[in-house]
């Protein structure tokens, strides 16, 4: 398995780059400058989390339905942490509709 600019594992790489979420997807989009694989990870999960956090502060403005959808969204950010987690872990590039593409689109060419 190929390692990372940051020193660990390709596949422990991406695993953290959701494990925080958002956040920790600006980390590894800071610190890694090389490898490929983990810097889709990053922006992956920045914009797939980043995202969720965004529409789910925007659905607490709608009274009663907005509290439930959010509680939906929720549901399915969770699922998608823990599928884009494993995918990552066994090494398996797992690309989301639409959020894969645009985070494909910022990996830096010619890496």
């Amino acid at each position: 398995m190929a390692t990372s600019s940051t020193g660990l594992q390709e596949n422990i790489a991406g695993v953290l780059c959701y494990a925080g979420g958002w956040v920790t997807g600006i980390v590894f989009i800071l610190l890694e400058d090389k490898n490929r694989t983990v810097r889709f990870h990053a922006w992956q999960s920045l914009l797939t989390f980043g995202g969720i956090s965004v529409a789910g502060l925007m659905l607490h403005f709608i009274p009663f339905i907005g509290r439930l959808l959010d509680g939906l969204l929720t549901l399915v950010g969770l699922v998608l942490w823990v599928v884009l987690m494993v995918q990552a872990y066994q090494g398996v590039k797992f690309k989301l509709p639409v959020v894969g593409d645009l985070a494909e689109a910022r990996v830096r060419p010619g890496q």
